[in-house]
């Protein structure tokens, strides 16, 4: 497998944040020799690292990424154009109720990462937890808004 990244932030994310996730994701890919990234589906910060990783496989063709899912996705029928060819479903997920899956899915992704790379501007919710939990953990990690906030000084 190699060494793993995955993601935590808001649901609101602006998209001005882009150029700095690239530019953390190249540093982890060329200097840290991180080569698989784990994202969720929630909201405008795991879209945004999205498409940073389609677009970081086609200048790093040995990297890997996976939209981990929390649930198996809707029957598809014809009118159904969702791309589900870069996600995934962690084993085991299937045993557990709907209400508590997306936390699942969270813990899942940190235990199989060694980075951390967040968003977090406020100290409650999903993403504040999983990287408070990322940082009890000792994983390393990166919180995108401090560097942001940083750079605007």
């Amino acid at each position: 497998m190699g060494i793993a990244c995955t993601f935590f932030g808001h649901r609101d994310c602006p998209s001005s944040i882009k150029p700095k996730l690239r530019e953390v994701l190249t540093d982890l890919i060329e200097n840290h020799a991180v080569n698989m990234f784990y994202v969720g589906q929630q909201g405008a910060f795991d879209s945004i690292v999205r498409s940073v990783l389609k677009e970081l496989v086609s200048v790093y063709p040995h990297i890997r990424y996976a939209v981990v899912l929390e649930r198996l996705p809707p029957k598809r029928d014809e009118f159904d154009t969702r791309d589900y060819s870069d996600t995934m479903l962690p084993e085991g997920i299937e045993t557990i109720h709907p209400r508590f899956a997306i936390s699942w899915r969270n813990k899942w992704m940190l235990k199989q990462s060694d980075y951390v790379v967040t968003y977090i501007t406020h100290s409650w919710g999903g993403a504040a937890q999983f990287a408070e939990m990322a940082e009890k953990h000792r994983l390393y990690t990166i919180n995108l808004a401090k560097l942001e906030e940083h750079a605007s000084i």
